[in-house]
């Protein structure tokens, strides 16, 4: 609230309009329902807490029973569950890319909160919003509960056996088979998929990712000769520079990046005191942008011109495009001179998705003497890995009839790919579509089965986010409905004679034989596989030393004309993916669209961030006379959109910016909130591009 000394949260505080000073007083105010007259309305808040996730169904399908025999408590291993006493196990949050070491407490055999895993040196024991609330979506009681056919997008149910014979002899009729992935950082679910593509020579895997970072891994497969993501050490650099790249928030591995972050944001002797300075270039207040010392605001086709700018300060050169905005050159000009005098203690990133912005980046981090001190390919992420041309010559092949199996296993292209309606298309022409999905998401509703796979909460396997740190995933509670490990399906259709199908649990055996085996070779610590094994499980995570190579960058040319140039728009927009809901991935997550955003402060759905123009006094404006709550038609590569604005600070005159993932059509409670922003979305090269110039957004509606 508006205090004295002249502290306020928001335009309504600072302008003390009377709809605002009235619900301030109610904040904290407790309402008894006697004095109601017996009418007592809730709100979604109270719905959350008294009614949580269908918790008492999900409670009663659990029966309490201890969650599987072989897991193992990170503390202690008790002989039973004892009444209201909790156990702690380790294990491994994964979705996609995402990743984080977690211990996941539990009460008589259920999950009931995450908190982070210090004994990772990836994550030391931080967390996401996302990891902790990923215990609610294991309650969902909109989960598949059964495997079966599906149509009109409900799931029929059928038995594993008979789903395993039909599936199987559609894969042994022969024709092309396609496996539509995000990214999979599990090395032993690479090795069951590569016993199915054994099998089946003619299969292949697509992979993609719902936020592309398709352009920084080939821009690295040029510059350096690995498909991979470097690791950056943004606790040894003293001069941190991002161009749009927000790695506090949802970049790459933000758990990792803000932990690493921190070391050098800490006063820690006043004496000498120092901290090391970051810049943010970007077109949108992002959380990373929040935390700069220095925003350089521009627009978002400014950005191949920002770097270009930045790599001509530091050669002399002259060549590219040139930013119109003198003052955004000017204080380019001077972080080019703040860089230069901390050679070899410097970082440079960029969230670009044009190839040959992430090639300039390269090449400054070279100039920069960066490279193998705060970058280097050690302990290389495995954390982004799709492309999305391949899911457009995916969807050539569709068209022309030549896949005859589809199998998706944790993405949803009929909804995240801006080219989803094309893709929905040639995906009906594909005779067999079988989905491992949990939910009937966009793409699930248009499969003909669904393999229904456990939620990682119910689940035995592992990761390997980067080269080196390996950790695994135990199961916590018993599997909830008739579900099956995603991995354990593909074994089974490709008649694997490494899966023990009369055990009690197939798939942690061929787990454990693959830790024994190849993993267990990988390291010097233990000398016996059952000692490796029980240690791993029992701190969730192993990490041994990556081999040391020093990076050497290879001469590639730089064309200053293949950069994103300025569009010259009066408007322009930027796409881009919030903490919690992410590219719409988290969007049926209601502990996730209950969290205000960490910069916006808004909820439930994506809002149109506009600029504000403030005398400097007491007089905030929206751009265009807009308000907060105010609805407007949005029209961007030729789509047209109806937007609800949110005022925001530090939001660069001439551009607007809206979040992905609203507005998302079936699978949960997300439906209906926001708008799909999705098919607004262009390509460059077959690239998706996260920006829209030549907007025209209309007066309130």
């Amino acid at each position: 609230m508006h205090h004295d000394n002249g502290i306020w949260v928001n335009t309504e505080d600072l302008m003390r309009e009377e709809s605002f000073l009235q619900s301030a007083e109610k904040e904290f105010s407790i309402e008894n329902i006697d004095q109601t007259d017996g009418k007592w309305e809730t709100n979604r808040r109270d719905f959350l807490k008294l009614l949580g996730f269908g918790l008492g169904a999900a409670t009663i399908a659990a029966s309490c029973e201890i969650p599987v025999k072989k897991a193992i408590p990170y503390v202690t291993k008790p002989d039973e569950i004892v009444p209201g006493v909790a156990n702690y196990f380790a294990s491994s949050f994964v979705n996609g890319g995402d990743y984080c070491a977690v211990l996941v407490k539990t009460r008589e055999g259920r999950p009931i909160k995450i908190e982070g895993n210090t004994l990772s040196s990836v994550t030391k024991g931080g967390t996401s919003a996302r990891a902790q609330a990923s215990v609610l979506s294991l309650y969902d009681t909109r989960r598949i509960q059964y495997p079966g056919t599906v149509k009109d997008g409900n799931v029929s149910k059928m038995e594993w056996n008979a789903l395993d014979r039909e599936v199987k002899a559609k894969l042994a009729a022969g024709g092309n088979i396609r496996l539509i992935t995000n990214t999979i950082i599990s090395p032993t679910a690479k090795k069951a998929l590569a016993e199915f593509t054994a099998k089946y020579p003619n299969a292949r895997v697509v992979t993609y990712d719902p936020v592309s970072s398709a352009a920084l891994l080939a821009a690295n497969e040029q510059s350096f000769g690995a498909r991979v993501i470097p690791n950056y050490k943004f606790g040894e650099a003293e001069v941190i520079v991002s161009f749009g790249a927000d790695f506090l928030g949802t970049w790459i591995s933000p758990v990792e990046y803000a932990r690493e972050y921190a070391k050098n944001r800490k006063v820690r002797n006043v004496k000498g005191a120092k901290m090391s300075r970051h810049y943010q270039i970007e077109s949108h207040m992002s959380l990373t942008g929040s935390n700069a010392d220095n925003r350089i605001l521009i627009k978002p086709s400014e950005m191949g011109a920002a770097i270009v700018a930045l790599y001509n300060e530091l050669t002399g050169g002259s060549g590219g495009p040139k930013l119109s905005n003198e003052k955004s050159a000017a204080a380019i000009k001077k972080m080019a001179q703040d860089l230069a005098s901390h050679k070899g203690k410097s970082l440079v990133v960029s969230g670009s998705n044009n190839i040959m912005e992430q090639l300039y980046v390269n090449k400054i981090n070279q100039l920069l003497e960066n490279l193998n001190t705060t970058i280097d390919f050690n302990a290389v992420s495995y954390q982004r890995q799709g492309d999305e041309r391949d899911m457009a010559r995916l969807i050539g092949e569709m068209n022309a009839g030549q896949v005859a199996v589809a199998i998706v296993w944790g993405a949803n292209p009929a909804w995240e790919l801006p080219f989803a309606n094309q893709f929905k298309e040639a995906f009906a022409k594909v005779g067999t579509r079988i989905s491992f999905n949990g939910i009937v998401d966009e793409t699930t509703a248009l499969c003909t089965h669904s393999a229904p796979a456990h939620h990682f909460l119910e689940s035995w396997g592992d990761a390997e986010p980067k080269a080196g740190h390996l950790s695994l995933i135990q199961p916590t509670i018993s599997p909830l409905f008739n579900t099956r490990q995603a991995e354990h399906s593909l074994l089974e259709w490709a008649d694997s004679p490494n899966l023990n199908r009369q055990d009690e649990q197939p798939y942690y055996q061929y787990l454990k034989s693959h830790w024994a085996g190849d993993i267990f070779g990988r390291q010097t610590k233990y000398s016996t596989p059952t000692a490796f094994w029980d240690m791993s499980l029992h701190d969730g995570v192993f990490e041994m030393p990556a081999p040391e190579a020093a990076a050497v960058m290879n001469d590639v040319a730089l064309n200053p004309d293949a950069v994103t140039k300025p569009s010259g728009s009066e408007l322009e927009i930027s796409f881009y993916e919030t903490a919690n809901i992410g590219g719409g991935q988290y969007a049926h997550n209601p502990w996730l669209q209950e969290m205000p955003d960490p910069v916006h402060r808004t909820v439930w759905g994506n809002y149109l961030s506009i600029p504000v123009e403030w005398d400097g006094v007491n007089n905030i404006n929206g751009w265009k006379g807009l308000t907060d709550g105010d609805n407007v038609e949005v029209e961007v590569n030729g789509q047209k959109l109806t937007c609800t604005v949110v005022r925001t600070f530090g939001q660069p005159a001439g551009t607007v910016a809206i979040a992905l993932g609203g507005g998302r059509e079936t699978g949960g409670c997300g439906v209906g909130y926001g708008v799909n922003v999705n098919p607004a979305l262009k390509a460059d090269g077959g690239l998706v591009q996260y920006f829209g110039a030549d907007v025209k957004v209309s007066d309130k509606v």
